[in-house]
């Protein structure tokens, strides 16, 4: 069992600057605030840490604009990026930087990233480290061969954490949404769709995040380029050996350069012997979790396609009620029409005017009455029926 040793080095929110070059934190007031970060290495030896982006920089030599990406308080897309000695990850709540022998990972506390921490502490150690002392350089071959680099290892847990993050939203997504559904097609109310409303809006928001995470896998797959300059371990190996000044550790307990070199060079064995533009190894890995987020984002197209469907039969639904409101306003209308014939006949005789014929027909009253209503209802059936036979009514 590999032995883990957490230390916390805190350093006030004023104390960023570093001295003569070699690591040491000092104070010096007016820098910017500090930040939570765990590193772990190879060993799974923990460091929680409050430290400022100047010491990060330093510790890992990436540039400023690589560490932004990592601020939490700006928006930037799931990237990741190969750097000459570190790679820069973010995915979403995953913010981490990966060196060839250990991993800073930032907002240790965080609830999204304890499981992330746990599973690295799981996962970084090597199985078959101890081969090299009970068995001869066959079985030493024969236990690396079965091992990834470190920087491998520790972005396939990045990398099934955000998937795995994912296909659990996605998921919980799919049971609430699906019911959500079923329920506004049996019964259209204000309150189903205002469900189906804030379960689409949460399917897009998730949809444009899977987007961006599969997008940069299958910018990663697409250059070898990219790929090869993952390969820390194969890089920190094949390069020339580093002057004592350059070596200085961070803090107490940090490997030296003489060490990292070592593990490396043990860690890379299969890729160290090849041809060093081969990437097939990294390219397998990307490919299994692209598979994996590609087909979370299927599930997603689905519940869209679906959430399409039924806004599609929502509307023939309303489009068939408001074909049978205009018919019933057809109706209305026509026999409105056929009684206002009928109010003409009745206002003409009984206008206050006089007149001959008007005088000793009394009993013409009756008949008058009885062929107005006829005359109507025959002028309402003539215009339904016209109506019928133009198909602007249904059967």
């Amino acid at each position: 069992m590999v032995a883990m040793a957490r230390d916390v080095l805190a350093v006030a929110p004023e104390t960023a600057a570093v001295d003569d070059g070699v690591g040491m934190l000092v104070k010096k007031k007016g820098t910017a605030s500090a930040r939570s970060w765990i590193l772990i290495d190879a060993n799974v030896n923990e460091t929680v840490m409050d430290i400022d982006k100047y010491a990060i920089m330093h510790r890992v030599q990436i540039h400023a604009r690589d560490l932004r990406i990592l601020d939490p308080l700006l928006s930037y897309p799931s990237t990741i990026l190969g750097r000459e000695r570190a790679i820069v990850l973010n995915l979403e709540h995953i913010k981490a930087i990966i060196t060839a022998e250990e991993v800073l990972l930032r907002d240790p506390s965080d609830d999204n990233v304890i499981p992330v921490v746990e599973e690295l502490r799981r996962r970084l150690p090597v199985v078959n480290a101890n081969h090299a002392e009970f068995g001869g350089q066959h079985d030493v071959e024969t236990g690396e061969e079965d091992e990834s680099p470190f920087e491998f290892r520790a972005l396939e847990v990045f990398l099934e954490a955000i998937c795995s993050f994912h296909a659990a939203r996605t998921t919980e997504l799919e049971t609430d949404a699906y019911p959500a559904l079923d329920e506004l097609t049996s019964k259209i109310s204000s309150r189903n769709l205002d469900r189906v409303r804030k379960l689409k809006s949460a399917m897009t928001r998730l949809t444009a995040r899977v987007q961006k995470v599969r997008d940069e896998l299958e910018r990663l797959l697409d250059d070898d380029d990219d790929m090869a300059d993952l390969y820390l371990s194969r890089k920190l190996s094949s390069a020339s050996p580093v002057s004592g000044s350059g070596a200085a550790s961070w803090f107490l307990g940090s490997p030296t350069i003489g060490s990292k070199i070592s593990r490396a060079s043990r860690a890379s064995v299969m890729t160290v012997h090849g041809d060093e533009n081969d990437v097939e190894e990294l390219e397998m890995l990307l490919e299994a979790y692209f598979m994996q987020i590609d087909g979370t984002l299927n599930k997603l197209t689905s519940l869209r396609e679906y959430i399409d469907d039924t806004e599609d039969y929502i509307n023939i639904q309303l489009d068939n009620h408001r074909n049978q409101l205009i018919q019933l306003e057809l109706f209305l209308s026509s026999g409105t029409v056929c009684m206002s014939i009928y109010a003409l006949v009745t206002g003409i005789f009984g206008m206050n005017i006089p007149y001959t014929w008007n005088d000793d027909h009394g009993y013409m009253f009756k008949w008058v009455v009885i062929l107005s209503g006829v005359f109507s209802a025959v002028i309402f059936l003539l215009i339904v029926f016209y109506a019928r036979f133009k198909g602007l009514v249904g059967s």
